[in-house]
């Protein structure tokens, strides 16, 4: 049985590699391209919704494939938790799944998740994640996710020492860890979490190189994750079995289901 997907945001630079990823799919049809100021009514008849459009016009676009009872993937940043507050009561009622990816590289995700367990055993624990300067929300919804998964794995030890946030040059702060946005030109995207302790830091790197080769694994793996779903998804995260001692929380509550360098992406944690 073929699916038919309809994409918001297709034209754009994420749009545009998960329309090449459905194109290799012999179970799925685009059946509609929409751009973020098409008719929402552009998605009926729809199996499946992809959003791949701007923060500004992503929370309509969820609640309106609630209404119509079509599950979705949201490839949009700018989810944190509370924002998917807003949008869960629509979901459940409805049925749907939702499935919330903040970065379909699973080399991100890993590092995301290296960072969340080693967090418990440093005190100081900062996100500085850098984009290309055409990306206009900050900070991104990796850091976001990253943030959350590290605060909710140090429950039991606190949160994080972050002097001096009052100030500005010092970060926004997510879920108590201090972020740092750049916006700047030869960039793909980059996020280092470094964490620290008396005598000694921690590092953690992912590098972005190439999007078309990093994110089609992801995307694939959402493809065929969704139809298995219901409710509230957050993460690649939480499809797969990372498998490193200490499980990394997702948001699975609803009901859904909670290689050493990928194509296309460079992932590295130094010590100091």
């Amino acid at each position: 049985m073929t699916t038919r997907v309809a994409i918001v945001g297709g034209t754009g630079k994420l749009g545009r590699i998960i329309c090449d990823v459905l194109a290799a799919e012999a179970d799925y049809d685009v059946a509609a391209v929409l751009t973020s100021r098409s008719p929402l009514t552009d998605l009926d008849g729809a199996d499946l919704v992809i959003d791949a459009s701007v923060p500004a016009v992503s929370i309509d676009i969820v609640r309106a494939a609630a209404e119509r009872g079509i599950d979705i993937i949201v490839g949009t940043s700018g989810w944190s938790a509370e924002r998917i507050a807003l949008v869960r009561p629509a979901i459940q009622a409805s049925g749907i799944a939702a499935l919330f990816v903040p970065n379909f590289s699973l080399g991100s995700v890993l590092g995301s998740a290296i960072a969340a367990a080693a967090a418990p055993f440093f005190p100081s624990v900062e996100i500085i994640e850098a984009h290309r300067e055409t990306k206009i929300d900050s900070p991104s919804g990796t850091a976001v996710r990253t943030a959350e998964l590290i605060a909710d794995a140090r429950r039991e030890v606190g949160p994080v020492a972050a002097p001096h946030v009052d100030q500005r040059a010092r970060g926004q702060q997510v879920a108590s860890i201090p972020v740092h946005s750049l916006r700047r030109p030869g960039v793909v995207a980059r996020q280092e979490t470094v964490l620290s302790g008396p005598g000694e830091s921690l590092t953690i790197v992912h590098d972005t190189v190439e999007p078309a080769q990093a994110y089609g694994p992801g995307i694939r793996l959402a493809l065929g994750a969704v139809r298995d779903l219901r409710g509230v998804t957050v993460g690649l995260d939480s499809l797969i079995d990372i498998g490193i001692g200490r499980p990394v929380p997702g948001d699975v509550g609803d009901g859904g289901v909670d290689d050493g360098g990928a194509p296309g992406q460079v992932a590295r944690a130094t010590g100091v």
